[in-house]
Protein backbone atom coordinates (compact mmCIF):
# COMPACT_ATOMS: atom_id res chain seq x y z
CA UNK A 1 0.00 0.00 0.00
CA UNK A 2 1.12 3.53 -0.47
CA UNK A 3 0.50 6.76 1.39
CA UNK A 4 -2.01 7.91 -1.22
CA UNK A 5 -4.77 9.89 0.46
CA UNK A 6 -7.25 8.24 -1.90
CA UNK A 7 -6.32 4.70 -0.86
CA UNK A 8 -9.08 2.69 0.73
CA UNK A 9 -8.93 2.14 4.48
CA UNK A 10 -7.59 -1.17 5.76
CA UNK A 11 -9.40 -3.09 8.52
CA UNK A 12 -8.56 -6.18 10.60
CA UNK A 13 -10.08 -8.67 8.14
CA UNK A 14 -8.09 -7.29 5.18
CA UNK A 15 -5.35 -9.85 5.80
CA UNK A 16 -3.83 -9.77 2.33
CA UNK A 17 -3.67 -5.97 2.25
CA UNK A 18 -2.04 -5.92 5.67
CA UNK A 19 0.43 -8.63 4.61
CA UNK A 20 1.37 -6.72 1.46
CA UNK A 21 1.91 -3.56 3.51
CA UNK A 22 4.10 -5.40 6.01
CA UNK A 23 6.12 -6.96 3.19
CA UNK A 24 6.56 -3.56 1.56
CA UNK A 25 7.67 -2.12 4.90
CA UNK A 26 10.09 -4.89 5.91
CA UNK A 27 10.93 -6.62 2.62
CA UNK A 28 13.15 -9.66 3.08
CA UNK A 29 14.22 -8.67 6.61
CA UNK A 30 11.74 -11.31 7.78
CA UNK A 31 11.69 -14.79 6.27
CA UNK A 32 9.08 -17.46 6.98
CA UNK A 33 10.63 -18.61 10.26
CA UNK A 34 11.09 -15.06 11.54
CA UNK A 35 7.53 -14.05 10.61
CA UNK A 36 6.07 -16.92 12.64
CA UNK A 37 8.27 -16.00 15.62
CA UNK A 38 7.10 -12.38 15.84
CA UNK A 39 5.37 -11.66 19.12
CA UNK A 40 1.73 -10.74 18.69
CA UNK A 41 2.25 -7.58 20.75
CA UNK A 42 4.90 -6.44 18.28
CA UNK A 43 2.83 -7.43 15.24
CA UNK A 44 -0.15 -5.59 16.67
CA UNK A 45 1.85 -2.36 16.99
CA UNK A 46 3.17 -2.71 13.43
CA UNK A 47 -0.30 -3.24 11.99
CA UNK A 48 -1.73 -0.28 13.89
CA UNK A 49 1.03 1.95 12.48
CA UNK A 50 0.36 1.07 8.82
CA UNK A 51 -0.86 3.91 6.59
CA UNK A 52 -4.62 3.80 5.98
CA UNK A 53 -5.17 1.21 8.73
CA UNK A 54 -8.43 2.10 10.46
CA UNK A 55 -8.82 -0.73 12.98
CA UNK A 56 -8.27 -0.33 16.69
CA UNK A 57 -6.30 -2.28 19.27
CA UNK A 58 -9.58 -3.29 20.95
CA UNK A 59 -10.90 -4.85 17.72
CA UNK A 60 -7.88 -7.10 17.29
CA UNK A 61 -7.76 -10.71 18.40
CA UNK A 62 -5.43 -13.68 18.17
CA UNK A 63 -7.25 -15.03 15.11
CA UNK A 64 -6.66 -11.81 13.18
CA UNK A 65 -2.97 -11.81 14.05
CA UNK A 66 -2.56 -15.48 13.06
CA UNK A 67 -4.23 -14.81 9.70
CA UNK A 68 -1.99 -11.79 9.14
CA UNK A 69 1.12 -13.86 9.88
CA UNK A 70 0.02 -16.56 7.44
CA UNK A 71 -0.81 -14.04 4.71
CA UNK A 72 2.55 -12.33 5.27
CA UNK A 73 4.35 -15.67 4.83
CA UNK A 74 2.51 -16.26 1.54
CA UNK A 75 3.38 -12.74 0.41
CA UNK A 76 7.03 -13.35 1.30
CA UNK A 77 7.02 -16.68 -0.59
CA UNK A 78 5.43 -15.05 -3.66
CA UNK A 79 8.30 -12.57 -3.78
CA UNK A 80 11.15 -15.10 -3.57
Amino acid sequence: MNDDKFALPIHWNDYEDIAMSLYEKFGDDFNEQKIYRIRFTELLDWVLSLPNFKGTREESNEGHLEQIQTAWVYEWRDNQ
